[in-house]
């Protein structure tokens, strides 16, 4: 009975310990701010090997420099492009993204920008669909019922 007592206090503290240390973190209020034209592009539907590339444009809201420290993709078929240099407050910027469209079905990937920005993580998303690219077929050969096909000749 004891261990049990003794258990839920640890986990208890434990807890009680890592949402202090969160609330603890000071947001600067004249820091960086990152605000985005939109969060989501909608491909719509689009053949196989159709152009793959979005922009997801942003602005520094803030009063200090934005820097993105990182942009990462859910699946290596999602490529994202940004700058390394930082963003002066009130100026913009683009994360370029590149989509593999040679796979078929539908579109649902993330990107995840990180900065240090008040908002430090903003999930970005591709959607839409891929349809297979039309198949050439060969003309069918029509023969009428009772007439012999022209001979090949060689």
């Amino acid at each position: 009975m004891k261990k049990v007592i003794f258990s839920i206090v640890m986990f208890t503290l434990a807890f009680a310990t890592v949402k202090a240390q969160d609330a603890a973190i000071p947001v600067n209020p004249n820091g960086p701010d990152i605000q985005f034209v939109k969060t989501v592009h909608d491909y719509g539907t689009i053949i196989q090997g159709a152009d793959g590339n979005c922009d997801f444009k942003f602005k520094n809201t803030g009063k200090e420099p934005l820097i993105l420290s990182n942009v990462v993709s859910s699946c290596g078929c999602t490529v994202p492009s940004w700058t390394r240099d930082p963003i002066m407050p009130g100026k913009e910027g683009t994360i370029k993204v590149k989509y593999d469209t040679n796979r078929i079905g539908m579109i649902g990937k993330q990107i995840t920008v990180m900065s240090n920005a008040k908002t430090e993580r903003v999930v970005l998303q591709i959607t839409g669909k891929i349809e297979p690219k039309p198949t050439e077929q060969m003309p069918e050969k029509t023969v009428t019922p009772g007439t012999t096909p022209a001979p090949i000749s060689h």
